[in-house]
């Protein structure tokens, strides 16, 4: 099954991916594209801009859309970068010029993952950075994924509740999934 998480800064999806690949021992792991960038070389500001979040959002269309393998994880997927940049520019032409290739995307995959912003606040705000735009990035990802402006055929579930917790809901979709006529059945 291909899963992606997906969510602002600082709500647990990193945890959350870790969690997973010790559960769903089958699934390779594709690390958040920010991280891989800088690894390759690439120098981003503190405050990325939206040129920044451009070619994050490049890379990861191009990554969940080439990625062959059946059983991965991604740490984001193109929802996220989109919605960063929505936040970050006045370009509307841009903006809608991705929308088809996001949505592509998204189709590839067979679950999305939306880790929100829970009330009360899991994290303490003075570890949050930039809490404008992590809630701003926020409300942009549950419009595309929750209130189905962007999602498609995908499958998307919103998690909340403790890392462990939402690990458990994210599995319990994995397991109910049936499998097609090629693929065999998931298993945790």
């Amino acid at each position: 099954m291909r899963i992606a998480i997906s969510g602002s800064h600082d709500t647990g999806k990193s945890t959350l991916v870790a969690l997973l690949a010790e559960r769903l021992t089958r699934h390779a792991v594709v690390e958040e594209l920010y991280y891989t960038l800088l690894e390759e070389g690439q120098v981003f500001p503190a405050a990325p801009t939206p040129e920044d979040y451009e070619l994050m959002l490049e890379r990861s269309t191009a990554v969940v859309s080439g990625e062959t393998r059946r059983d991965v994880v991604f740490d984001r997927c193109p929802a996220d970068y989109l919605a960063y940049l929505g936040v970050t520019t006045r370009d509307i032409a841009t903006l809608r010029d991705w929308f088809g290739p996001v949505r592509a995307a998204i189709d590839a995959l067979d679950l999305v993952v939306f880790v929100p912003i829970e009330e009360p606040d899991r994290v303490s705000r003075d570890a949050i950075d930039a809490p404008r735009l992590r809630r701003r990035v926020d409300l942009w990802l549950r419009e595309l994924l929750i209130d189905n402006s962007l999602r498609g055929r995908v499958n998307v579930i919103e998690v909340s509740g403790s890392p462990t917790e939402r690990a458990d809901q994210v599995v319990a979709r994995v397991l109910e999934r049936p499998a097609s006529r090629d693929e065999p059945s998931a298993s945790a």
